[in-house]
C-alpha cells in the first residue's frame, strides 16, 4: 500500500512522513528543489509540483491514499497570480489525477482562513461560511475555493475529506515556516515589542495525528477544524522566556501604531521582490479568527491537541538541534 504525499518538504509534510514512516507505510512524495525534511528518509521521491499533471499521475500511481499538502501561503497578496495557481489550480489538478488513478482517499489540508472572518467575535466551526467572496483576501479566498472544489467532488464520487488547521508551530520546521520565524524572532529579542494580538496555535503533530485520524474515520465530503489554542503574542513571549531563560519581548503595541509601517513593509516587499510577515494583512489576522471549535474533530476524530508550553519547548529544542538558536547574546 502507497501513500503519496504533495507538500511534503514543508512543515506539516515533514512531520507527516514521518508518522506514517513510523506506521510501516510506503511512502512516495513530490519534490522539487529544497529536500531538507526529506533528506535521509526512505520514502520514494518524485519530481514536479500541482501544476504538472504528469508528475502527479506518476506520484498518484497505485497510491490507495493522498494527503495533499502543497500550497502558496501568502501574507502580501496574490504574488503575481502563483497564489492562486498553487492553491486553486493545483488543487484541481490533484482532484483529477485521484480520480484518473482511482485513489481510495484524499485528505485535502485547507486552513483556518478558508473559513470567512466575519461576523467577527464569534465561535468559528465547520459550518461558518467559506471565504469565496470578491472582497476577501487572496489567500484565504484560494483556500476557500480549493476546498469548495474538493467538497464538490466528494458529492460526485470522490471519496475526500478535508482538515482546517489553525496557525501551526512545532518540530521539524526546516525552511522555516512564517510561524516558526517568528518564534526565533520572539526567542532572539529581534523587535522590542509585540503586537496587541494572537492566534489560535496548534502543533504540527497534532495536525497530522488529526489529518491521520480523518484518513480513517473522517466522514467523506466533511471538513473538521484542528485548532489549538488561543495566545497572545505577550503569552508567547513570556512562555518562550520561561522555557528557555532568555529574556523575552513584553512591551505591548496597539494595531493603529502598526498600520502605516505595516503598508511600508508591503510596498519594500512588493518592489524588492523580498518576502515579509508584518503586512496589513498579518494585522487583520492577529485581531480575527480567534474563537475556533474543535469540538466536531474531537468527538468524530478523537482530536486532542497537546498543551501550549509542550509545543514552544519541543520546538525550541528541535530549533535549537538545528542550530537556529544563537546564545550569543544572553
Amino acid at each position: 500500500m502507497t501513500t503519496a504525499i504533495t507538500g511534503a518538504t514543508g512543515h506539516v509534510g515533514a512531520s507527516l512522513v514521518r508518522a506514517l514512516l513510523s506506521e510501516g507505510r510506503r511512502v512516495r512524495v513530490l519534490v522539487r528543489n529544497d529536500l531538507r525534511a526529506v533528506e535521509g528518509l526512505a520514502v520514494e521521491k518524485i519530481r514536479g509540483d500541482v501544476l504538472d499533471t504528469d508528475s502527479l499521475m506518476e506520484l498518484f500511481q497505485g497510491a490507495d491514499t493522498v494527503f495533499h499538502l502543497a500550497a502558496r501561503i501568502s501574507l502580501t497578496g496574490s504574488e503575481g497570480g502563483m497564489v492562486e495557481k498553487i492553491n486553486i489550480q493545483g488543487t484541481n489538478n490533484v482532484i483529477e489525477a485521484c480520480i484518473k488513478r482511482k485513489v481510495k482517499r484524499l485528505v485535502h489540508f485547507s486552513s483556518i482562513h478558508a473559513f470567512t472572518a466575519h461576523p467577527v467575535g464569534e465561535m468559528i466551526d465547520e459550518k461558518r461560511t467559506l471565504a469565496t467572496g470578491e472582497n476577501e483576501f487572496p489567500y484565504d479566498r484560494s483556500k476557500a475555493l480549493a476546498q469548495q472544489a474538493v467538497m464538490d467532488a466528494a458529492k460526485h464520487g470522490l471519496d475526500a475529506v478535508v482538515v482546517n488547521p489553525t496557525a501551526i508551530i512545532g518540530p521539524y520546521d526546516f525552511k522555516p515556516s512564517f510561524m516558526g520565524e517568528a518564534l526565533l524572532d520572539l526567542y532572539h529579542s529581534r523587535f522590542r515589542a509585540v503586537v496587541d494580538g494572537g492566534y489560535n496555535w496548534v502543533d504540527s503533530r497534532d495536525v497530522v495525528a488529526g489529518a491521520l485520524a480523518a484518513e480513517k474515520k473522517g466522514r467523506t465530503g466533511e471538513c473538521y477544524l484542528l485548532s489549538g489554542h488561543w495566545h497572545h503574542f505577550s503569552d508567547v513571549s513570556r512562555t518562550i522566556g520561561q522555557v528557555s531563560g532568555k529574556k523575552t519581548p513584553s512591551l505591548i503595541v496597539p494595531v493603529w501604531l502598526c498600520i502605516v509601517p505595516a503598508y511600508f513593509s508591503l510596498l519594500i516587499s512588493k518592489t524588492s521582490d523580498t518576502a515579509t510577515k508584518f503586512t496589513p494583512f498579518a494585522l487583520k489576522t492577529i485581531r480575527t479568527h480567534d474563537r475556533i471549535s474543535h469540538e466536531k474533530a474531537s468527538r468524530e476524530l478523537g482530536y486532542n491537541p497537546r498543551p501550549f508550553e509542550e509545543t514552544i519547548r519541543d520546538s525550541l529544542a528541535w530549533f535549537k538541534g538545528r542550530g537556529k538558536l544563537k546564545n550569543h547574546h544572553d
